[in-house]
């Protein structure tokens, strides 16, 4: 896309100018239609009149979840009810008007309602449609029901985890959903490729991204081992090292960072001890290495050892909470926080993790009431005052 810069000179966004309708819920397709707002698309989010179900995540204040607003920040909201006539006509209208559209529903829910690509394409030949779903559009799995926690199981990853965890049996509980958040990062990947070849093309296509196919990604090492009827050696395993009021990690990925940390601890001469002398000795003896790093390090505090540990250029942090990070003077030197406010009052959400010489990239200030954009949107579309009026008695109407 064509960077562009407004009359005063300032910087523009990326995508402004393109219009999406985002179909999904949950976190991966709205973490990936967010994305596109943050670059200046106007976002069309469609609900039901009950609305979508992170609406009711928490944390919630006066009825509001920042859990929603942190996915869905500056987007518009539109309430249409896909299983009658006139909520589908409505999207065959607007859709006559977009670039992109996104959808995570499972597959086949699209097809049923006639708002599948090979549809809605012929309606606007170029159409971005991008399908996000647990397995892919096609295949003996494409049908299954998914939910991160369940790809996470299915792809491999909890058990390649599990193998780099000494003395554990069971796979570890999950509370983070990787799947779910990478997945709508490819997502937007092929999005904008999508977009940078239709400028060649002219025509839009299809998207189809696998929630399986992307934790596959995170396993790039075991991906290539499980070919292989040999056992795999055995890798340092980056851990706690205790301090005398808490731990760090210490990754000690080279030779150069090896012995730093070996002149940080007084051991200089491991660095040619036949046990930690190469790496392949590290790997075997790396248990030995740390009990003797942490002769050391139990004798400072974190932050002792932190400094004495950057001073020699030993990759290192302390083990903090996600609001000690977010309190860290980085953190706002890189203005990575943005304030939002929405019907509960003001919050901050995450900012996406790059900034651009040439683009303005920034989560936009406000989230939207469910239905707030319904007359504005389906006036457009050419819908009558009786037409919209019919559309949903719970559609919330647009202030003024």
């Amino acid at each position: 896309m064509t960077i562009r810069r407004n009359d005063e000179g300032s910087l523009t966004r990326s995508f402004a100018g393109l219009r999406v309708l985002d179909f999904s819920t949950t976190i991966a397709g709205p973490h990936c239609a967010r994305m596109l707002a943050d670059l200046g698309a106007e976002v069309i989010k469609v609900e039901t009149a009950e609305g979508e179900t992170m609406r009711t995540r928490p944390p919630v204040r006066n009825g509001c979840s920042t859990a929603f607003g942190q996915l869905n920040v500056g987007k518009k909201s539109l309430v249409l009810d896909l299983k009658s006539p006139q909520g589908v006509e409505a999207v065959r209208r607007l859709v006559q008007g977009c670039d992109i559209l996104v959808e995570n529903f499972r597959p086949g829910v699209m097809r049923r309602l006639k708002l599948d690509y090979p549809t809605l394409s012929a309606l606007n030949p170029k159409l971005i449609y991008c399908s996000i779903s647990g397995y892919g559009q096609t295949g003996p799995s494409a049908e299954l029901p998914a939910y991160a926690p369940v790809i996470h199981a299915a792809s491999g990853y909890d058990m390649a985890h599990l193998a780099y965890q000494p003395g554990r049996s069971r796979p570890d509980f999950c509370g983070i959903y990787h799947a779910d958040v990478v997945t709508g990062t490819y997502a937007f990947g092929a999005i904008a490729a999508a977009l940078y070849q239709r400028q060649a093309t002219g025509r839009g296509q299809h998207i189809d991204a696998s929630m399986l196919e992307t934790m596959l990604t995170l396993t790039l090492n075991e991906v290539q081992w499980s070919q292989f009827e040999v056992e795999p050696p055995g890798r340092p395993m980056f851990g706690p090292i205790e301090t005398s009021d808490g731990y760090v990690m210490v990754a000690v990925a080279s030779e150069k960072t090896f012995q730093g940390l070996m002149k940080v601890i007084g051991r200089p001469e491991w660095v040619d001890d036949p046990r930690f002398a190469l790496y392949a000795d590290r790997r075997r003896n790396w248990a030995h290495l740390i009990d003797g790093v942490e002769v050391w390090s139990r004798t400072v505090t974190t932050a002792q050892c932190l400094a004495a540990l950057n001073e020699e250029g030993v990759p290192s942090s302390a083990y903090r909470t996600v609001a000690e990070a977010l309190d860290d003077p980085q953190i706002a030197h890189r203005h990575a926080l943005a304030d939002v406010e929405d019907g509960g009052g003001r919050f901050k959400v995450l900012n996406l993790p790059f900034r651009m010489s040439g683009a303005e990239v920034a989560a936009g200030g406000w989230v939207a009431r469910l239905g707030e954009h319904n007359r504005t949107l389906l006036e457009e579309a050419g819908f009558s005052e009786g037409e919209i009026a019919a559309f949903s008695n719970h559609a919330a109407r647009e202030p003024g």
